[in-house]
């Protein structure tokens, strides 16, 4: 669930920010390549979690 709900906002996300910009720049809105673009997002999103540790910083004792 967790893969597929990434997936789904990458999706979300990319293709707002495609809209944004191709009014911007007074061009054609193609949703097609805002989806090819969420998928590497998505993988970079994958990738920068897995690098990222989840354990707690270790608290020193004074």
């Amino acid at each position: 669930m967790h893969y597929i709900m990434t997936f789904i906002w990458s999706a979300i996300l990319i293709s707002m920010l495609n809209y944004v910009v191709s009014s911007v720049q007074n061009v054609e809105f193609v949703f097609k390549d805002g989806l090819i673009m969420s998928i590497p997002v998505a993988i970079m999103v994958f990738i920068i979690t897995a690098i990222i540790p989840n354990d707690p910083l270790p608290k020193e004792q004074h």
